[in-house]
Order: C-alpha cells, then structure tokens, then sequence
C-alpha cells in the first residue's frame, strides 16, 4: 500500500504493480502555481493531473479531506465503485462521473472485472462554474456517455500534447481540447439531440424556419410538436434559455440579416418577407434585438 501526500492531505493509493498499458501524467505544481493561474488562456481551466488505466486490477483511492482539484472518470470497460460524501455509486462502461474538489471520497475498481478508466484532475476559474452545469444537466455526479471516438479523440490529444512537454503552447494547446473533451461529456446529446425534450425543440425551430415569413403564434408552435402550451413554453425555455416567441423573432431578425447584406430590398419589403405588416415594428424589433437600425446595419455593413 503506498502513501502520496500532496498538500498535507493524506491519500491512499493501493494497486499491483501499476497496470499493464497504463499512462499518467502529473504536472509539476510549481508549473501550474506559476504559470497557469496567470496565464489568460490557461487560467480558466486547466488540467493538473491526466491518464488512462486499462484493466485496473486493484485500482483503489481513498482521499479522506478530498482533492484540491476536480476529478473526472470515464468508465471505458469493466466496473468499479465511486463514493461521494458517504454516497455509493456503481460505475459502468459508458458512466463518468465528476467528483468535486475537497469532497471525501473513495473510488475502486471491481475485483472481478476491473475498470478501464479515463481520468483527469482540473482546475481554474471557470472549473466550479463547470462543475456546478454539469451536475445540474446531469441531475447528479454521474452521466450515461455513449462512446464516442471524437470525444476520446480530444482526450488523447490534451494527454499526448502534454506528454511532449510542458511548453507554453504545449499546455495551451492541450487545455484548448479538454475544454472540448468536457464539453462533450456535459452535453452529450448536442451533437445527437435524442432526448424527447431535444427533439421537441429541435422540431419546433424546424418549424419556425418553414414558417419565417408567418407571425405564428404560441399555441401553433405546441400544436406542430403535439404539446400543451404551457408544457411547450417551459420545455423550449429550458432547452434554449428563451421564449418560443423571442428565439423566432431572433430567427426572422437573422433572416433579415441576410435580406439587408445580400439584397437591395427596402424595408418595408424585408419586413414583408418575415410576415411584418408594420415595417416601423419591425424595425423597432431589429434594433431591440440587434442593437442597431436596419438602415445602418446595412450601411456599416456594406462599408465593411
């Protein structure tokens, strides 16, 4: 059994021989106390700690007063065991699970079949921020990831690049694709968009688009995605951070971008196109929701 003590905390690590095909790279503190706090680029995230374990036979931590960091682990293969605060969590090919920093905790990999593991440690300013979103999209610590070789892709890289080296660009260039890597695993239905709720929106902003040249109302909207009103409006607001009402006037205002950058159309004809009878609102709503007259738009526009 061995001992590392990092910071006066105390954390017991208990493996065999390490494991066959494993990789780890730990960051030498005086780097990341110096450099990456600092750093514009670096301080927002970076990581501290970063490996790969493949069957880890007797992979066991114990951190009795937590980690100075955030942990990530991705279960690959296998299983293992995950506790957070007193609370157990079975870990399962395709589960990760965040642990956040000077929480107690203790994770293990199964005797019979053990974990094969991705991981990470990581800090910065924007890290809690992180942190806190996941947890909330994830309703807890852990998430269900389908496996992705695009996601694992963005591993490797931060992992590689920093194997070669801790130059500046080095680490810049790895912590740019971990902040990918965690993005992928805090939304990981963005670029699959299967969930129920994802699809009913998804299917009302399709609607939004065939009907741009309409005012349609918030009851045509539930009704073209079989939903009531009210569930709509909650579903679509929570999904996007805004009204069905406000992301379709957004929609029509992008169009009128186009319409403004692209044609010699006046006003009253754009507004016209967008389904707008009184040009004046339109182009009251155009600057509410671009900051700026469509006439000047088109002006500093064409001037750029």
């Amino acid at each position: 059994m061995d001992f590392l003590i990092f910071k006066e905390t105390a954390i017991m690590i208990r493996k065999k021989e390490g494991f066959q095909g494993q990789r780890m790279i730990v960051l030498p503190r005086n780097l990341l106390s110096t450099h990456c706090p600092e750093d514009p680029v670096l301080a927002p995230l970076y990581i501290t700690d970063i490996g790969y374990y493949p069957k880890a036979r007797f992979h066991h931590c114990r951190r009795l007063q937590g980690a100075d960091q955030h942990i990530l682990i991705y279960c690959k293969e296998g299983k293992g065991r995950i506790i957070v605060a007193g609370e157990v969590w079975n870990i399962q090919p395709g589960h990760c699970f965040l642990i956040p920093r000077k929480t107690p905790h203790e994770y293990s990999a199964d005797v019979k079949d053990p974990w094969t593991i991705y991981w990470a440690h990581f800090l910065g300013s924007s890290a809690d921020g992180l942190l806190e979103t996941a947890i909330r999209e994830w309703e807890g610590y852990r998430t269900f990831l389908r496996w992705s070789l695009q996601r694992i892709s963005l591993f490797d890289r931060s992992y590689e690049q920093l194997d070669k080296g801790f130059k500046l660009e080095n680490l810049k260039y790895a912590n740019m694709h971990f902040w990918s890597f965690l993005a992928t695993c805090i939304y990981p239905n963005a670029d699959y968009n299967t969930s129920p709720q994802h699809s009913s929106i998804d299917a009302s902003i399709e609607y939004m688009r065939a009907h741009i040249d309409a005012m349609l109302s918030l009851q045509e909207m539930a009704t073209a995605v079989n939903l009531s009103q009210s569930h709509f409006s909650a579903v679509f607001k929570a999904g996007t951070g805004f009204s069905p009402i406000e992301y379709f006037n957004q929609l029509k205002m992008q169009e009128a971008c186009q319409y403004l950058l692209f044609t010699s159309l006046r006003i009253k004809e754009i507004a016209g196109r967008l389904g707008m009878e009184d040009p004046y609102y339109f182009s009251r709503l155009f600057t509410k929701i671009m900051g700026i007259s469509p006439n000047l738009y088109r002006e500093r526009k064409a001037g750029s």
